[in-house]
């Protein structure tokens, strides 16, 4: 059914980056599942060069794969599978993924029903089955970036700052959110023309959120359709790659572009601005923490320390974080 060149409904793009282990069992539960639709899969390599093709070669021949010279990140990447593929619908993969039963169908059934809907993605499971809560989030403001923290999400989770209140509803019907997790999201090919692809001027993180902003806009809705599953194990190649909270300040730079890109310079500023201030906060009580606490607890007080100092650094314009290579092709 995957094999005929003409006429597919699906364009599966992985863009791997040293995931290979994650990609062959992506792989295998995509074609184990995937039966009532004709679809096609891209990967491309983002320079890592760890036995990718190799590994597809032998267990996938059929795949279409790209191996890239340089790691593009994110957006660049999907945007380059994207020109190859041609199905009517794009399905955007993480490699660190594995869809449960007809999980795909589900959503190009839904999307095929449903003219208004531009987006449409799963229930991301964590690896214990247990549910992800950044499978659908709300678009980012200062105030909902300011006090984002575990804590308050797990207190109040049906807060309208975060977005994830379809989650705990229990209902199975599908329902209008904000964004969608990039790990794994469906869009139809015309919208995603007619915004204009993934915005490459983020390196990662922002991508998805941008996109789905993107598609608001422009008029269709993005939904969460709670009856199709996808595990997602979840950040590992980025944990692969974090030399002292990376992430973390790519992560708030992204935010920042997003806000300068979608709203305005001046609230870019102030969300820098108030960045610092929570910097500075949070600095202050860890610092009495650590006074107060004993040794033990000192080194996850320490490695906190680390992160917010590093944050605060990035807000008053000490801290690149971006690879050379992707700032000049920016």
């Amino acid at each position: 059914m995957h094999h005929n060149s003409a006429g597919f409904d699906l364009s599966i793009v992985i863009v791997n980056w040293n995931s290979a282990a994650f990609l062959q069992k992506c792989l295998e539960s995509i074609y184990t599942n995937t039966k009532g639709v004709r679809f096609e899969v891209v990967v491309v390599d983002n320079a890592s060069r760890d036995g990718c093709e190799q590994m597809l070669t032998t267990h996938f021949p059929f795949v279409r794969f790209i191996q890239s010279g340089s790691n593009l990140g994110f957006a660049r990447a999907n945007n380059l599978a994207f020109h190859v593929s041609s199905g009517r619908y794009v399905l955007f993969l993480n490699p660190d993924t594995e869809v449960i039963g007809s999980a795909f169908e589900r959503l190009v059934g839904f999307l095929n029903e449903n003219s208004q809907a531009g987006i449409a993605g799963p229930r991301l499971l964590n690896s214990d089955g247990s549910i992800q809560s950044s499978c659908i989030r709300s678009f980012p403001t200062i105030v909902n970036e300011a006090f984002d923290s575990n804590f308050l999400r797990r207190k109040f989770p049906r807060s309208r700052w975060w977005g994830i209140s379809p989650l705990f509803e229990n209902r199975q019907i599908p329902s209008a959110v904000d964004a969608i997790s990039g790990a794994s999201l469906m869009i139809r090919r015309s919208v995603f023309e007619a915004v204009g692809l993934f915005t490459t001027s983020y390196f990662m993180y922002a991508e998805d959120v941008d996109l789905c902003f993107k598609v608001r806009t422009a008029g269709w809705e993005n939904f969460f359709v709670p009856d199709a599953a996808v595990v997602h194990h979840g950040g590992q190649s980025t944990r692969a790659q974090d030399d002292g909270n990376f992430s973390d300040v790519v992560l708030r730079e992204s935010r920042w572009r997003f806000f300068q890109t979608r709203k305005n310079e001046v609230y870019a500023f102030c969300y820098r601005a108030s960045t610092m201030i929570a910097a500075i906060v949070r600095l202050a009580l860890l610092g009495g923490a650590w006074i107060a606490s004993s040794t033990e607890h000192r080194n996850s007080i320490r490695l906190s320390c680390r992160k917010w100092a590093r944050v605060l650094r990035w807000s008053i314009g000490l801290e690149r974080w971006v690879p050379r290579n992707a700032e000049e092709q920016c």
